[in-house]
């Protein structure tokens, strides 16, 4: 069935996935022993960068939620934490007085821009030394399409 639509087959896509999969967990695993994140581990900075790329008025946490890999009731234990240490804020959605926005502080903000300065260093340092400029071009490329691909199912 495969061959005759030129699709890959059942092992070479389980194969491919299982690169790209043990790929990422290698360089998380070393990119997670830096000392930038003994101040705050790899998934807090996640919810830190992924609140400076939205609209300043914040996220809904459904909204957050939609960019990390984190249950819903997981994200909002974290989100209180961060909010204790004064990370985070909720604050009314201007838009509907029922929901709660979650914005980034000063210090959050602060915060994500010291540890992703470090961090975008050490991926260079990864991924730049072990791939070429033209490699780096096409998986950039290949997992757009895949994540295209994936979202328009």
């Amino acid at each position: 069935m495969a061959e005759n639509n030129n699709l890959p087959s059942v092992s070479e896509t389980a194969q491919a996935w299982e690169s790209l999969f043990r790929c990422q967990v290698t360089i998380m695993r070393r990119l997670q022993a830096l000392s930038e994140f003994r101040e705050l581990n790899m998934r807090e900075y996640d919810v830190l960068f992924n609140l400076k790329r939205a609209p300043d008025c914040g996220l809904r946490l459904g909204d957050l939620n939609e960019h990390l890999l984190l249950s819903q009731p997981s994200l909002s234990r974290m989100i209180d934490r961060l909010v204790e240490r004064g990370l985070v804020a909720r604050i009314a959605d201007p838009s509907d007085a029922r929901a709660v926005l979650i914005t980034l502080t000063e210090e959050g903000a602060e915060l994500q821009r010291r540890i992703g300065r470090a961090h975008v260093r050490h991926i260079h340092e990864v991924m730049a030394g072990g791939l070429t400029p033209d490699e780096l071009a096409e998986l950039k490329r290949l997992t757009q399409a895949l994540s295209d691909s994936v979202q328009s199912c």
